[in-house]
């Protein structure tokens, strides 16, 4: 029997699917070539197993296979989107608009772009962390070259508009870029439908490996031009150079696979988990839903509970489960989530807060041992508390 924690942290990372590492491991091997090596079999052999992941990624989201470029992740991605965008498009504006919840490697990209003489407006949420429609729209502008607002947010898991906000931007002849890190493979993703110009993903969220994600970049109505900001050899349209990671690209497309095929049964049987987890964790009193209750993903869950210290509530479920606190560490600060305060709540309830990640491997066994587990640790808490008083 395994001593670690049941790992209920899958918005930070999804353990890697045997079905996807099977089919990494051969390019580890004996199909090691590089994929740009096209004189000899070896470089054939890559240049078709990336060719059939670009394939998969393109399908997922209706786009063409040249439109996918291949990045080390999501981060990656991101800065090449917006740091991309804005060197390109220098001429045309230096407007740029984003929103309060995005993830930092939007948020930071759109600090130093600041530092750079860009005016970067960020939109407040509303209490559920929705983005105001008509704010976004009265936030646009003639010089306004790029939009970025996230698909599925990271910590509170809630659903943005994306089909709203993709048919403004493409009125006003604006670029719109989504972080999809924590949607691909769990909703479903339509570049054209959507009026999505630039989307980041990543693999490690889906089941897939660690180290590799792509850059959707749209070629045609309207082709989108972007700054390279890898320079050494030309590769991925001249967008993003360096050496092809055969064995991540190939776990990627496989994990995408995997997900598209299994995404309507498997988000049913996490709704019924978060759901089952919840109306246990409901009966603690002055507990609340952090984001949207409907509009988010079906395997997240996060809460934040009044009279508990939530350094305390972190340390104490540790032994149990692997979940996310509502703080951050950094520099060894402690911070509440910017997430939850830009929720409007008050300092001591986004620090008292949890992130449940419910993912394919949760059973309903283990969200019951959580449950019991959480709801005993915080009556404890709280009764130590008012004897200390």
């Amino acid at each position: 029997m395994s001593s670690h924690p049941i790992y209920l942290d899958c918005h930070a990372t999804t353990p890697i699917d045997e079905r996807v590492l099977n089919a990494m491991i051969p390019y580890f091997t004996e199909k090691f070539g590089n994929a740009a090596s096209i004189s000899h079999i070896y470089g054939w052999e890559s240049e078709a197993a990336v060719k059939q992941s670009r394939d998969i990624l393109a399908t997922a989201i209706n786009a063409n296979p040249e439109e996918i470029i291949f990045t080390s992740g999501a981060t990656e991605a991101n800065n090449l989107a917006i740091k991309g965008v804005a060197e390109a498009y220098f001429a045309k504006g230096q407007h740029i608009v984003t929103v309060a919840t995005e993830h930092k490697a939007i948020l930071e990209p759109c600090e130093y772009l600041k530092s750079m003489g860009f005016e970067i407006m960020v939109l407040p949420v509303n209490q559920d962390g929705l983005i105001d429609l008509e704010q976004l729209e009265k936030a646009l502008r003639h010089d306004t070259i790029l939009v970025s607002v996230m698909a599925a947010n990271n910590e509170i898991g809630v659903l943005q508009p994306l089909d709203k906000i993709g048919k403004m931007c493409r009125q006003k002849g604006i670029i719109f870029h989504t972080d999809a890190a924590q949607a691909i493979g769990k909703i479903p993703l339509d570049v054209e439908a959507l009026n999505i110009d630039l989307m980041s993903l990543t693999a490690h969220k889906v089941y897939g490996p660690k180290g590799i994600g792509t850059l959707y970049v749209r070629r045609r109505n309207p082709r989108i031009k972007l700054a390279a900001q890898q320079h050494g050899g030309g590769h991925e349209r001249g967008m993003r150079s360096g050496t092809l990671y055969t064995p991540q690209i190939v776990g990627f497309g496989k994990a995408v696979e995997i997900a598209l095929a299994e995404q309507e049964p498997e988000n049913q049987r996490l709704t019924e988990l978060r759901e089952r987890l919840w109306k246990q964790l409901s009966t603690v009193e002055d507990i609340y839903i952090n984001g949207h209750p409907q509009k988010r993903l079906a395997g997240n869950l996060n809460i934040s509970l009044e009279g508990v210290d939530g350094a305390a509530l972190s340390l104490a479920l540790q032994p149990m489960v692997a979940v996310s606190s509502g703080s951050a560490c950094s520099s060894n600060n402690v911070a509440p989530s910017y997430v939850l305060t830009a929720l409007g709540h008050p300092e001591k309830l986004a620090y008292a807060s949890v992130r449940f990640g419910i993912g394919r491997f949760n059973t309903v066994e283990e969200i019951d041992k959580v449950a019991e587990h959480f709801i005993t640790t915080v009556k404890s808490l709280r009764s130590a508390s008012v004897v200390i008083l």
